[in-house]
Order: structure tokens, then C-alpha cells, then sequence
């Protein structure tokens, strides 16, 4: 079984010497912050933050003032931090791709059928949306079938607007009864098309409401599928961007612990990469990747 779900940077040089300097001085960001208030700067804290971890940069007008009374209450050279910001981030409807991702056509053997399926939904925020966190769950039964699975994502948006998140599911046995999408946390199901003949399902799961621009939310569904179960003997996700952090669990019921399952991945276009493991007492296998992507990450059994 394949899933795909339709940002990872570095904290960069400048947040890296804004630590190294506010750790220099040795002043907190809420004394940083009155420091800056008595020069008649103005500044959140949590700005101040997220400049510092690499979140956010100065790069708006107020913004670049602020910098240049911060690097004299940081008692550093006039101008050293502001050299390190590089130039301005696309914005807005200039910013039209996004740094490490990867089509459609390079994640699915038969691409057509997954762009066709596309255009009955609306993925346009797919490239807006950071991939923070996503942990699968797999859940296969004592036949050797896949039960379902649950998938929890923290999701952060770059710009305002984002409703959606767009979930494709890829089964290998056509033949086998529509697995069912519920929307289970901080999302309603939008929607859904189904391509039996072809395996494949696309589904809209909608927030609450439109996020922000820097605003986070976490979302949980399930899939659910009708016996007989498909026996796709892995499961695997896709990512068509970066995702910090990814952990998979699959679960096999005690009937059905397999003799042999190894984890396997692929960055990009680089080479498959395998490794054996073996399920605990529970009957569990899980692994983490950590900023992963894009590319594909999964097990398979026999």
C-alpha cells in the first residue's frame, strides 16, 4: 500500500550568529526586548524567537530597523547580522514552487491515473503547507490483511489561506472493496474520489478554518478498509516535500508476526536503501526519520 500526502530548513547563518551573540551578551530575549523598548523598538517575543531559531528572519522595513538597534544592544559590528540574512524571500503569488520537492510522476510508477484523480479536488495549498510531524499507524489483521491504518500530521502554513489537506491512498489488489476515509481530529471530510479500477483514493480533510500565515494545526484521520483485507505486504508513504520528522508503526496481529520485514527508503532519485528488522513482543515494528525527504519511506513483509 502506498500513501502520499499532498519544509525543512536549516536555521541558517543568521539565526546560528544571533544565538551565539545573545549568548555572548548574556541577556535573555524579555531583557533584549527592553533593551530594544528604551531605544523605541517595539518587538514581540516571540519574534525575537523566532528570529533566533531560524522560524522567521527580519526582512520587512520595521523589521530590518529593529536589527540594527539589536546588533548594538549586542554590542556587535554595525551591519554583521544584517549581512547574513542573504536576499528576500518570494512571497505571495511569486512564490509559485517550493526548494526540494519532487512531481507526481517521479513518486508513482503510473502517474496519470494519481494527476486525473487530482482534479477533483483542490490541492493548490499542498505546496503551502510544512510537513512538522507525521506518525502512521498500520493495523494488520490475523489473515495477513491490512485493517487500516491512522495518521496524525502537525501541519504549519506559509501563507494565509490553506483549508485543506489533500490525502492520496494507493492499494495494489483492485479487485478488494473501497477503503472508507474518517476525519477524526480538528478536520471534517471533504471531497473524496474514488478510482476503484485503478486502486486509488483521494480524499480532502478540511480544517476548522482557513490557518494564517506561520499558523500550526494537527489533524488526525483513519482509513478503514472492508474484508476481505487488501494483503499488500508493505506499506509505504510518499512525500513529494520534506517532512522533519516521520514515524511509522505497523502492528501485526499475533496470527500473522511475518517471517521477514525490512525497512526500506529513497530519497529523491538517489538508490533504495534497506534494512532488516525485527517486530517486538508486541508484534510492532516502528522507525523514525528525521528530516526526511522527499521520497519514499516504508516496510514490507513476508
Amino acid at each position: 500500500m502506498s500513501i502520499m500526502s499532498v519544509e525543512n530548513n536549516d536555521a541558517g547563518p543568521f539565526a546560528d550568529s544571533l544565538r551565539a551573540a545573545i549568548r555572548a551578551r548574556g541577556l535573555g530575549l524579555q531583557r533584549l526586548r527592553e533593551r530594544l523598548k528604551v531605544r523605541g523598538v517595539t518587538i514581540s517575543l516571540a519574534t525575537l524567537s523566532y528570529w533566533q531559531s531560524g522560524r522567521s528572519r527580519p526582512e520587512r522595513r520595521e523589521s530590518l530597523v529593529a536589527l540594527k538597534h539589536l546588533e548594538a544592544v549586542l554590542e556587535v559590528p554595525e551591519g554583521s547580522l544584517a549581512a547574513l540574512l542573504g536576499p528576500p524571500r518570494p512571497r505571495g503569488r511569486w512564490l509559485t514552487t517550493v526548494a526540494d520537492s519532487m512531481p507526481v510522476s517521479a513518486l508513482w510508477p503510473r502517474p496519470d491515473p494519481v494527476t486525473d484523480a487530482l482534479t477533483g479536488v483542490d490541492a493548490r495549498w499542498d505546496e503551502r503547507l510544512t510537513r512538522l510531524s507525521q506518525h502512521d499507524r498500520v493495523f494488520v489483521g490475523p489473515d495477513g490483511g491490512e485493517v487500516g491504518y491512522t495518521s496524525r500530521q502537525v501541519l504549519r502554513s506559509e501563507v494565509d489561506g490553506p483549508d485543506r489537506w489533500v490525502v492520496i491512498l494507493h492499494t495494489d489488489e483492485h479487485d478488494r472493496p473501497p477503503a472508507t476515509v474518517h476525519a477524526v481530529r480538528n478536520c471534517v471530510l471533504g471531497r473524496v474520489v474514488t478510482k476503484r479500477a485503478e486502486g486509488l483514493i483521494v480524499a480532502e480533510l478540511m480544517f476548522d478554518r482557513p490557518l494564517t500565515r506561520g499558523e500550526t494545526v494537527i489533524t488526525e484521520h483513519e482509513i478503514v478498509h472492508a474484508a476481505p483485507f487488501p494483503v499488500d505486504r508493505n506499506y509505504e508513504r510518499k512525500f513529494r516535500f520534506p517532512v522533519r520528522e516521520f514515524v511509522l508503526e505497523v502492528t501485526f496481529d499475533p496470527a500473522a508476526i511475518p517471517a521477514r520485514v525490512e525497512r526500506y527508503s529513497r530519497v529523491g532519485h538517489g538508490p533504495e536503501q534497506t534494512v532488516a528488522v525485527v517486530p517486538d513482543a508486541g508484534g510492532s515494528v516502528h522507525s523514525v526519520a528525521l528530516n526526511f525527504g522527499p521520497g519514499c519511506f516504508g516496510f514490507r513483509w513476508s
